[in-house]
């Protein structure tokens, strides 16, 4: 069921991460594919990456154009008879290949923000799985809390009745009272949990004030994993090698822009010169050349090499934490994993039944209120440890969502 869910969540995320207005967020159950939606939406990381990619495309039209002319008009001598007046037009001449290389920059520099945007909505997808995932583990620890509760408070009131009967000492009626008001914490502190997760999931949709009822899921469906050998294979198509690949080559088409700039351009004038005292007009041409003696551009052509070699070192540098990053969540999904089947399938039922042995062996007055509360601390620590490990398993499935960026 988790797997349909997640294929059908993922499969619908680039879609609505290109959607123009936010889906409006449901009074009632939430599911995990609205619940995707509703951050691709509006999320405002999203869409500042989004507005980031627009803004280069406008860099990519501006690098392509052509340099402006200039006109310029030289007067010489303030007397009519005797004054000349020059009209120039200078119109620069790009050598070297460089407007290519600024195009191919500027290319690289899209390329760049468009693995950001990927990046970005990988976290964000991730961030939106485990926080839906969290107000789960914090709807059933509520849950757990409150059948704790009832579970207390039936306790408290067999063992007044026995009290009023004679048949245990009063000091059983105020451990069970203990017990009962030390759950009613244990509720308090659930719901401030659920409470709180519930914002922090709403908030990945801009809502600080949440709307939706619950999350709609199972907890009990955990998720599973293609073996480390194809999560690793996958690793070449995660978003951080993206960015970090992109990044690569945008430094290397810098590096080619400032190759290009230690080639001087040269700026061809025509015009006309007119003479008063002489009666006539004469055409002008001519060409200027910067005579590059002194400045060749070469700091700046070391700078962006070494930016190169640096961008390289971080491409490697990336695969290497990433491998290991993958290799320490799918350890602890494993870990956890087995823990939940190990708790689910022995230690659960184990701890149900002697629970329901010492209470029915309680209320006929063959165990003592102390083998009660002992046999309801193991259940409940055996439910509270199995939630975890639920919780543990989604976090480290969405920790391989948000490296590889994909549906696993």
């Amino acid at each position: 069921m988790f797997k349909y869910v997640l294929s059908l969540s993922m499969a619908a995320w680039p879609a609505c991460a290109l959607a123009l207005s936010p889906v409006p967020e449901p009074t009632g159950p939430l599911t995990l594919e609205t619940a995707l939606a509703l951050a691709a939406g509006a999320n405002a990381d999203l869409s500042a990456a989004r507005h980031e990619l627009l803004a280069v495309d406008g860099a990519v039209r501006q690098v392509g154009l052509l340099p402006n002319p200039s006109l310029s008009v030289e007067r010489v001598d303030t007397r009519r008879d005797t004054r000349e007046t020059t009209f120039l037009l200078s119109q620069p001449l790009e050598l070297g290949g460089k407007r290519q290389a600024r195009v191919q920059a500027a290319l690289r520099e899209r390329d760049s923000a468009s693995a950001q945007l990927g990046a970005r909505q990988a976290d964000i997808r991730a961030d939106v799985i485990d926080g839906w995932f969290a107000v789960l583990a914090a709807q059933e620890q509520l849950r757990l809390a409150q059948e704790a509760s009832e579970l207390a408070r039936r306790a408290a009131a067999a063992t007044g009745r026995r009290v009023v009967a004679g048949k245990v000492s009063p000091v059983e009626e105020t451990r069970a009272k203990v017990a009962a008001s030390t759950v009613q914490l244990d509720l308090l502190r659930a719901r401030g949990t659920l409470a709180v997760a519930r914002k922090r999931l709403a908030a990945m949709w801009g809502n600080p004030a949440p709307r939706f009822e619950k999350a709609d899921g199972e907890l009990d469906a955990l998720p599973s994993l293609p073996d480390q050998a194809l999560l690793h294979h996958r690793l070449a198509r995660a978003p951080a090698m993206a960015l970090a690949r992109s990044e690569l080559g945008k430094r290397e088409a810098l590096a080619k822009v400032e190759l290009t700039r230690r080639v001087p351009d040269v700026t061809f004038n025509v015009g006309s010169k007119r003479s008063e005292e002489l009666g006539r007009s004469q055409a002008v041409f001519g060409i200027s050349v910067p005579l590059p003696l002194f400045d060749r551009n070469q700091g700046n052509v070391l700078e962006t090499a070494r930016r190169v070699d640096k961008a390289r070192d971080e491409l490697a540098s990336t695969a290497l934490r990433l491998d290991a990053e993958l290799a320490q969540a799918r350890e602890e999904f494993d870990v956890a994993r087995e823990q939940a089947l190990a708790l689910r399938g022995e230690i659960l039922p184990g701890a149900q039944s002697a629970y329901e042995a010492a209470s029915t062996g309680f209320e006929y007055g063959k165990f003592g209120f102390l083998d009660v509360l002992d046999a309801q601390r193991t259940l409940l620590e055996a439910k509270s440890q199995y939630l975890n490990a639920l919780a543990a398993a989604h976090r480290a499935s969405s920790a391989i969502v948000r490296i590889l960026g994909e549906d696993q």
